[in-house]
């Protein structure tokens, strides 16, 4: 049985105890990122196993047509917005899903907090340069928390935002006031969050009503001294605009994890900006949920194998 696992950055892939699975596994593990073309296509010829490292690299249609040893699809996590689930489907493709840990993107949000709130990155390269502080900090007790989205990440998020003093607001488009409550967080609509955030964190799912949300209204209405930060997905926020806020100094600073288009390009605009801090999609790179992720894939395969795949995901 012939197994990729596409964009295994970190080379983890070859790690892994393959030997559960009841059939020989010849495996190809794909360290660098390949675009869906001829390429890919050339590279996963032959194989009956596609695992899909969470959205890294969009499946769709045209791709799993071009597919035919394929007949079971794993994705990391419990769904794969960039995964045609449909068209697998109609192909005869299983599709199958993980586990996962929410705890590592909560804890990759507070990091970009505070490399923001604290120069934390400007004061490492000077330091390193013979400088020595140059930077004066801004304090996260008594100042406003803005969430926009309050599901299980953005509550964790609240949690440590009211372990730090701060006064924590919400919006999203389905929140109610009963829900606001429980994290708890302030309801406010949507520019109130904006206009009054000290630090804005998004926390939504991408979907066709929430791309480029964050757009040019909601930037404009940021303080001067406000900071926003991503790990959610990157299509939430209207990026051109975002790179002329960041330019202009409208807002003081961004942290990011999601990007339109991953990976980023070198050279990207917001590569070159000094009020930016840039991480490479991590959010749920940590030993413990890239462990669950494999122990499920395996799981998957094995399943796939005897005839009873586990945790499919249907269209």
């Amino acid at each position: 049985m012939r197994v990729a696992v596409l964009d295994d950055y970190q080379g983890i892939a070859e790690s892994v105890d393959w030997s559960p699975i009841p059939r020989p596994v010849e495996l190809l593990a794909l360290r660098e990122h390949l675009d869906p073309g001829d390429e890919l296509v050339a590279r996963l010829s032959g194989c009956e196993v596609v695992v899909a490292m969470r959205e890294r690299t969009p499946i769709g249609a045209e791709l799993l047509a071009r597919l035919p040893a394929l007949k079971l699809l794993v994705t990391t996590g419990p769904f794969n917005a960039a995964i045609d689930v449909a068209a697998a489907h109609h192909l005869g493709i299983t599709v199958c899903g993980t586990g996962g840990a929410i705890t590592p993107t909560v804890e990759l949000t507070w990091a970009l907090i505070h490399a923001l709130q604290r120069h934390l990155i400007a004061e490492d390269a000077a330091l390193r340069s013979g400088r020595w502080q140059h930077t004066v900090g801004s304090d996260l007790a008594g100042a406003t928390l803005g969430l926009v989205g309050l599901g299980r990440i953005g509550q964790r998020v609240a949690a440590l935002g009211h372990a730090y003093g701060m006064r924590v607001t919400a919006w999203s488009p389905n929140l109610t006031p009963e829900r606001a409550a429980k994290a708890p967080a302030e309801l406010l609509e949507r520019r109130a969050l904006f206009e009054t955030a000290d630090v804005v964190s998004i926390h939504l799912v991408l979907s066709a009503a929430t791309r480029g949300l964050v757009g040019r209204e909601e930037l404009g209405a940021m303080k001067s001294s406000a900071i926003l930060v991503n790990t959610s997905r990157g299509g939430l926020i209207d990026e051109a605009e975002l790179i002329d806020a960041l330019r202009a100094r409208r807002i003081r600073g961004a942290g990011l994890d999601v990007y339109d288009q991953e990976p980023l390009p070198a050279g990207h605009p917001l590569t070159l900006l000094g009020n930016t801090v840039l991480t490479p999609h991590l959010g749920y790179v940590t030993e413990n949920c890239m462990g669950i992720f494999y122990r499920d894939i395996v799981d998957d395969i094995v399943g796939y194998c005897v005839g009873n795949p586990p945790r499919r995901i249907k269209p």
